[in-house]
């Protein structure tokens, strides 16, 4: 019973999350004048060129757009710069007290703003340097958060081609779960596309406001809260997608560890039970082969159509939010031990160590102060 209840509630946490689509613009309508994309960019050489490159391709006129190099060591500055229409910028030195993407994108933003007096009603698009974007993409999301107004925010389509980028599932489900993305009211926004006026990221302060903060999305979009400022989340669909961890399997060990040690804690309370029971159900289910191996006749039709079951709505779920293959699906309890494992080793950096690494950089969880930082 409890690997089915589980199966149910994972469905209604993961609710129904709305897609960004193509609107038709009004007439006269055209280009994006007064727009700036901030991609903030360290060690990225495997990834922002596959941007800039869908940038440039079919670019909407006035489109401005600005990539932070965050101290790179690696070509990513190199590769930037390579495109005529970017605008390279070197983050200062990073303060005290400041994590490395909150001082890129406060740098960046302040850039946009060095360039001229801001109108209120300009916007601002934060995107991570991993992001894929289609033709027509950005037209979408500025006109979508003119219609929604507030805060606009895209979980990109997840893009997982290897094996080992396979296990994010759960992660990626867990992600949309713990913050009602698929619900009116989300309590988050997604890092990776973060789209705003000017007057909306001033009157909280900007990155500024959350300096210290390893994830940065949910902390800003906490003071968007607090200041009243609507909140859509979307999905991707076809036209915004993602490849987190192309590098390979320590990079997604660390992405997902630095994310889990500090975001667990700001998740609503029934949302963290509903998450809880769903994955409880899962680990139930995923036992359910020792039960098969060992069971009466009677037994194993019932045991086998519960992990059937099990399997089937995951796979259902992990397709909406990613290029999830069936055999992930068919196979989850390796994806429920890594998940587990990760969890443990979250708790354990977050308990004991009290610091995360990402992106070369060992990050203390108390303070946000960069620690330590170097090539591996």
């Amino acid at each position: 019973m409890l690997a089915i209840s589980s199966i149910l509630i994972g469905f209604a946490a993961f609710g129904r999350p709305a897609l960004l689509v193509r609107r038709e613009r009004a007439t006269g309508e055209s280009g994006l004048s007064g727009v700036t994309v901030v991609i903030p960019a360290r060690n990225e050489a495997a990834s922002i060129g596959n941007l800039l490159t869908d940038l440039s391709v079919a670019r909407p006129t006035g489109l401005r757009v600005i990539v932070v190099d965050d101290h790179s060591t690696d070509a990513t500055a190199v590769i930037a710069s390579g495109f005529d229409f970017v605008e390279v910028i070197a983050a200062p030195d990073l303060p005290a007290g400041w994590c490395g993407k909150n001082w890129a994108c406060h740098n960046g933003a302040a850039a946009a703003a060095d360039a001229g007096t801001p109108a209120d009603h300009d916007v601002l698009v934060f995107l991570d340097a991993d992001v894929r974007v289609a033709p027509g993409a950005l037209v979408a999301l500025v006109d979508e958060r003119a219609r929604a107004g507030g805060v606009v925010s895209v979980q990109p389509f997840h893009e997982v081609p290897t094996a080992t980028e396979q296990l994010s599932g759960l992660f990626n489900l867990v992600s949309m779960m713990a913050t009602s993305a698929g619900t009116d009211h989300p309590t988050a926004v997604f890092g990776p596309v973060i789209c705003c006026t000017v007057a909306d990221y001033e009157a909280i302060g900007g990155h500024a406001s959350v300096r210290g903060e390893v994830v940065e999305d949910l902390a800003i979009a906490q003071r968007f809260r607090d200041q009243g400022t609507p909140l859509r989340v979307l999905t991707g669909g076809d036209l915004i997608a993602f490849r987190m961890y192309p590098t390979g399997l320590r990079a997604l060990i660390e992405g997902w560890t630095k994310n889990m040690a500090t975001g667990a804690a700001s998740v609503p309370r029934r949302r963290s039970l509903a998450v809880a029971w769903w994955i409880t159900g899962l680990i139930s289910a995923a036992l359910l082969p020792v039960g098969l191996t060992g069971s009466g006749d009677v037994a194993f039709p019932a045991l086998l159509a519960i992990y059937l079951a099990a399997a089937l709505g995951l796979g259902v779920l992990l397709g909406r939010v990613g290029s999830y293959r069936w055999w992930a699906s068919a196979l989850f309890p390796v994806l429920v031990a890594f998940f587990v494992a990760v969890f443990m080793r979250s708790v354990w950096r977050s308990t004991f160590r009290r610091s995360v690494t990402w992106r070369d950089r060992t990050i203390d969880l108390r303070t946000g102060t960069a620690l330590e930082t170097g090539p591996r």
